[in-house]
């Protein structure tokens, strides 16, 4: 399996109440990237998740949103994973990054979880490996660590919402380059807007 990426994971939480919250923003993404590219996400219980495949660019690429809560999202990951055989090159992971302000989005292969939940349990699910491709969508920082939890659990303003969703577009625009192995020109480009 060559190191092109073969799977996009777009973490959150399951349920209405969660569907409009900052923490997520990596469903956001997979749910625009499978509207896009006419991927329909289908429930899929071996792979505790939403799951579709369909072609992104020149690229197959399968599409998963795990249907556990954010802290369990490694049982989706690793199930699907290891049925297919993908190593952690393979996968990109899409989720919502407190350090960079709505409105950007920023490429980034490996490294800790930064107290990312999600993230953690990843790791964690595919034996400590953190050589994963990860795909941060900003939803800025409160300002306080104690109000973090309520910052990624509620609603962004309608103008925060809409520059994190331009920023969401445009890393859509550029995944096909990155799916094909061109990280750099993704990067490039992705790294360079400003929502």
């Amino acid at each position: 399996m060559a190191d092109n990426i073969s799977l996009i994971v777009g973490l959150g939480n399951p349920g209405p109440e969660y569907e409009n919250t900052r923490h997520n923003a990596g469903f956001w993404l997979v749910e625009t990237l499978a509207r896009q590219n006419g991927i329909r996400l289908s429930p899929d219980r071996k792979f505790h998740g939403l799951v579709g495949k369909g072609r992104i660019g020149q690229q197959e690429c399968w599409l998963l949103m795990p249907s556990t809560f954010m802290n369990r999202s490694g049982l989706a990951v690793q199930a699907l994973a290891s049925f297919y055989r993908l190593t952690p090159a393979n996968i990109l992971v899409v989720h919502d990054e407190l350090d960079l302000p709505p409105g950007t989005a920023r490429f980034k292969t490996g490294g800790g979880h930064g107290g990312q939940n999600g993230l953690r349990d990843i790791i964690s699910q595919l034996g400590n490996n953190k050589d994963f491709h990860r795909l941060r969508i900003g939803i800025g920082h409160p300002g306080d660590k104690n109000l973090v939890t309520g910052h990624v659990l509620g609603k962004a303003s309608v103008a925060d919402d809409k520059v994190i969703r331009a920023a969401i577009d445009e890393a859509c625009a550029v995944l096909p380059e990155a799916l094909k192995g061109n990280m750099g020109a993704a990067m490039n480009r992705l790294h360079s807007f400003k929502g």
